[in-house]
């Protein structure tokens, strides 16, 4: 029994050091598209309170995604567990946090030029929603540590998207930028599936669930965007506020230079 027990907590090793690699890129290129935006003046410190709620909260979520990898990679697993039921609140403060943002922005500025307004606001919504649902659902099966670990991978790629959107040229990519920022997304979940192939011989079904519901759930919400109905939440929402100004479709400032 001790033979045929060895090879698995190899694999366990072996699948702990590639989640902990995974989880430290993702917090990386999250933490580096917001600094390139500071350093290059497109934000600054002396915003609404409420981005730095919202700020704390998302970037507190990262430090712990990151901690609970480091956690499991040292074998720490009484500390991986009491900072586990952390997520428990966690994870609705993030959808709580993201949604109120997202509305504020939208009727604030009608979100960046590079976006059409409908597809960023009910896109983000949809998407910090799903986000909210597969990590609530990893938690819920953290019992299950490979549905638990790819589950999470497959949310934090999520979180990642505002990241990569102010690395990518956002400008030179319109009328596709919302697409093409999403799709970089899912680089992560398909290196673990890779990854998986690679090891095991097969890609593990939760990432199939996973992958399966975040790209109907994007695609759910594309259709939603540019539906009439879309059209129309969108317009309630910005009503009589500054994001009403702006034109609905991305579009170039006059001057724009890159």
């Amino acid at each position: 029994m001790a033979t045929a027990a060895a090879p698995q907590v190899l694999v366990d090793r072996g699948n702990t050091r590639f989640f902990t690699t995974m989880a430290f890129a993702m917090a990386a290129v999250i933490v580096a598209g917001f600094s390139l935006n500071l350093a290059m003046g497109r934000s600054t410190f002396a915003s609404p309170i409420v981005f730095h709620v919202h700020a704390m909260i998302f970037m507190g979520w990262v430090g712990l995604y990151v901690a609970q990898h480091v956690t499991a990679s040292r074998g720490q697993w009484a500390l991986h567990r009491s900072l586990g039921k952390l997520s428990y609140f966690w994870v609705p403060a993030m959808v709580a946090a993201g949604c109120t943002i997202m509305i504020f922005v939208a009727r604030r500025t009608g979100g960046p030029f590079f976006f059409n307004v409908s597809e960023f606001l009910i896109g983000n919504l949809v998407g910090v929603m799903t986000f909210g649902g597969l990590a609530w659902w990893a938690l819920r099966i953290q019992r299950y540590t490979g549905w638990h670990r790819r589950l999470m991978l497959v949310a934090m790629s999520i979180l990642t998207g505002p990241g990569i959107g102010r690395l990518l040229p956002m400008p030179l990519l319109i009328p596709n930028a919302w697409t093409i920022s999403f799709c970089v997304t899912l680089t992560f979940p398909v290196i673990g599936m890779v990854a998986d192939k690679r090891k095991f011989g097969r890609v593990h079904p939760a990432y199939w669930w996973g992958m399966g519901i975040l790209v109907g759930s994007f695609a759910a919400s594309m259709v939603l965007a540019f539906s009439p109905a879309g059209y129309a939440i969108t317009n309630w929402v910005i009503a009589g506020t500054p994001g009403a100004e702006r034109p609905i479709e991305a579009y170039l400032p006059p001057g724009f230079t890159m």
